[in-house]
């Protein structure tokens, strides 16, 4: 991907450092490119990160009656995979249902329908971009024949969905809850990690997330038959790995096939670069939430915008800026491309996915009527820049582009 050189502000940019390249160097020196001692390395030591949580928030998981188990961390190519294997463990197939948000990448239900399963949508909260568990339970108490065998709840930026809730309603009813939590890493709740509190979570690595291994993916699960599964599943069903099967005492060509699976697994040469931006990742983080600060300081003081929704455990993978477009004479997709015009990366998430071809034709009631919540949000939201490595003066050309082009089309 070539970068945009005429941008002032890049949208998002990996922070890689002289030790990704020699990880990566070593990996390709080493003649084992595949999945390896590396990925199997960055799986334990993501587990280690997830488990390492304070005796508080252990209290708090026997209080809610949650699992104090290990979280057990597999990793995958995507998130895309991970969500994959994590519906077909919990049940999602042909003939059964999943519920999730329309307000997501296309990712979240299209795995879903590649099972076989329908997919039920539930409208966002008014003020937030996170799932409405209101509509959840009304979802599930109107599931009369039982298809519905999980919930899919999306943190979308980063910020957490009100997952007690959700955990609790999904479970009175005997439905498995997989938290898409592509944009959470490292959130921390008084559950612990986001991933933590559910039956299935699952994280993303895509080069513009908090971490990256360019692309990849981490699913964490407590069940051990589910991880199990997963870890089958994970490689065309095989019952043993490559890693196994070439460094192991017995032959590599001895090996059975229990069931269909895929390939989704996650090369050393990837997997390097996840061990460590892994240990970097706390700072990352604490690099995101300093710019973040500029930006609310700033914009807190304009009528024109409305700052992110922030909630505990905000990972702030993105940052949302909500336009009052009842304050301007423009609209939010105007607004974009003068800041693209201002040398402004910047994206759009999401575009719900009933403006999509694909979803409206399936049932023409998904629509933005039938979502009113969702359909507000996207008409007004652009993400602005906010990665690592941005320093003070990219923030502060970002903040006085946001302030131009508002003063200038104040209605």
């Amino acid at each position: 991907m070539k970068e945009n050189s005429s941008l002032k502000v890049p949208f998002s940019r990996p922070s890689i450092s002289q030790e990704e390249e020699i990880g990566v160097l070593d990996v390709l020196r080493s003649g084992w490119l595949t999945t390896g001692k590396h990925a199997l390395a960055f799986e334990k030591e993501f587990s280690y990160f997830m488990n390492k949580v304070s005796d508080s928030v252990i209290e708090e998981r026997k209080k809610a009656g949650l699992s104090v188990d290990d979280v057990m961390s597999l990793a995958v190519n995507s998130n895309t995979s991970g969500m994959t294997l994590a519906m077909e463990a919990c049940g999602v197939k042909a003939g059964k249902a999943v519920i999730t948000t329309p307000y997501t990448f296309v990712s979240t239900a299209a795995c879903a329908k590649r099972l076989g399963a329908d997919v039920y949508f539930a409208d966002i909260e008014k003020d937030s971009y996170s799932i409405d568990v209101e509509k959840v339970e009304e979802l599930l108490a109107a599931d009369k024949d039982k298809k519905i065998v999980a919930v899919v709840p999306v943190h979308i930026a980063g910020n957490i969905c009100d997952m007690e809730r959700l955990v609790k309603a999904a479970h009175k009813y005997n439905v498995k809850v997989i938290e898409d939590a592509a944009h959470a890493f490292p959130s921390l709740t008084k559950y612990g990690y986001a991933g933590s509190i559910c039956d299935a979570g699952v994280f993303s690595f895509y080069v513009t997330k908090t971490m990256t291994t360019a692309e990849g993916g981490m699913v964490c699960v407590r069940d051990k038959k589910l991880y199990e599964r997963m870890a089958v599943m994970r490689m065309h069903g095989m019952d043993r790995t490559t890693w196994d099967r070439y460094t192991s005492p017995r032959a590599s060509w001895e090996y059975d096939i229990v069931d269909l699976g895929w390939k989704f697994n996650l090369p050393d040469i990837l997997a390097v670069l996840g061990r460590v931006q892994l240990v970097q990742a706390k700072d990352f983080f604490e690099k995101r939430k300093k710019i973040v600060k500029l930006y609310n300081k700033e914009f807190s003081k304009l009528d024109f915008v409305q700052l992110p929704p922030d909630g505990e455990g905000n990972a702030w993978h993105l940052y949302l800026c909500r336009l009052n477009l009842e304050k301007l004479k423009i609209n939010r997709d105007d607004f974009a491309k003068a800041l693209q015009k201002e040398g402004i990366g910047i994206s759009v998430h999401f575009i719900p996915l009933f403006h999509f071809t694909y979803w409206k034709n399936l049932d023409s009631s998904f629509n933005e009527k039938n979502f009113p919540n969702a359909e507000r949000q996207y008409q007004r939201t652009i993400s602005l820049p906010l990665w690592p490595d941005m320093t003070e003066e990219m923030a502060e050309t970002v903040i006085a582009a946001v302030k131009k082009i508002g003063v200038a089309n104040h209605a």
